[in-house]
């Protein structure tokens, strides 16, 4: 059965993905969040296939015993900064040392995420999720550009949700101080936010060699939202994991759209997990990924001055 095209993205989940066996040898390959989940496994395979990989966590601790992993296992060491996505300034500072270390960068993976019950600001005044999940990641990338730039043809993938498709993405409200707040919906938004902008961005870097692509990686069992609560955490652990799979595979669907030949010169995508689809309706249209790309660009402005 072929379901109408809003639904699509119900069927490719459960379809056969792509894989590839291309390996990355001395690529520099930069991923946030891999200290579990779908960031630890992809940082796995990126590694594993010769990449210099560069790590981005928040907590020192986490990061290092993964570096201590990672060398041990396959014999190279990544390198490992530290950032806290709920702060801009760390994001940047992170974002100058890299930059300043690496002059060429082939792979940027923004798979750093949170989600809230409850609405939270970061000390920047941002809701926490649209913040983490969108500003956060968008102002490490556009810090990265020139480097990316160097590095052509490289690749940035902006690691997206299904999620959108709820909505709840407001211009003018993107910080949820107006609207009665609900957890999924301020999920949705971020990431509207995080294609419309990554469109955006497709756009404006579709002649410098640099590609910019969005996928889902399914219903994985992760530690987001493990914030959330005792509840939360016996609900997600006992009930919620079981209808949720391996973030391995997600992994080697994101090492798909990293490495692959194939996907060279492709660029403003969605996928779910390897399949190519449409996102909803809203999130491309040009003139609302314009308005959106201009509203973020004035809430990070402050941490791309002096940088860009």
């Amino acid at each position: 059965m072929i379901l109408p095209e809003e639904l699509q993205f119900i069927q490719n989940g459960l379809m056969p993905q792509k894989s590839t066996n291309t390996r990355m040898d001395g690529k520099v390959c930069v991923v946030t969040g891999t200290t579990s989940g779908i960031g630890l496994e992809a940082a796995k395979l990126f590694v594993k296939n010769g990449a210099n990989l560069v790590m981005i966590c928040r907590n020192q601790e986490k990061g290092a015993v993964v570096k201590e992993l990672l060398s041990k296992e396959y014999g190279r060491t990544p390198d490992l900064f530290i950032a806290d996505f709920q702060k801009l300034a760390e994001v940047k500072k992170a974002a100058l040392a890299i930059r300043k270390k690496y002059s060429e960068i082939h792979v940027l993976i923004n798979n750093v995420g949170v989600f809230n019950k409850r609405r939270k600001y970061t000390p920047d005044g941002n809701e926490m999720t649209f913040g983490v999940v969108h500003l956060a990641s968008l102002l490490l990338t556009r810090l990265l550009i020139e480097n990316l730039q160097t590095g052509a043809p490289s690749r940035v993938i902006f690691i997206n949700s299904e999620a959108h498709r709820f909505g709840g993405f407001s211009l003018k409200d993107p910080n949820w101080h107006k609207r009665p707040y609900l957890g999924m919906l301020a999920y949705g938004a971020a990431k509207i936010a995080q294609i419309q902008t990554g469109l955006e961005l497709s756009e404006r870097l579709r002649e410098s060699g640099v590609m910019v692509n969005l996928m889902h990686p399914g219903a994985v069992r992760t530690s987001i939202g493990m914030n959330n609560g005792f509840f939360y955490r016996i609900y997600n652990y006992y009930i919620l994991r079981w209808f949720l799979k391996d973030p391995q595979r997600s992994a080697t669907s994101i090492y798909y759209l990293a490495a692959d030949p194939n996907l060279e010169n492709v660029t403003g995508k969605y996928f779910n997990h390897t399949i190519e689809e449409k996102p909803a309706w809203y999130t491309v249209r040009s003139e609302k990924r314009a308005a959106v790309w201009d509203q973020s660009d004035e809430l990070i402005k402050d941490f791309l001055e002096d940088a860009e």
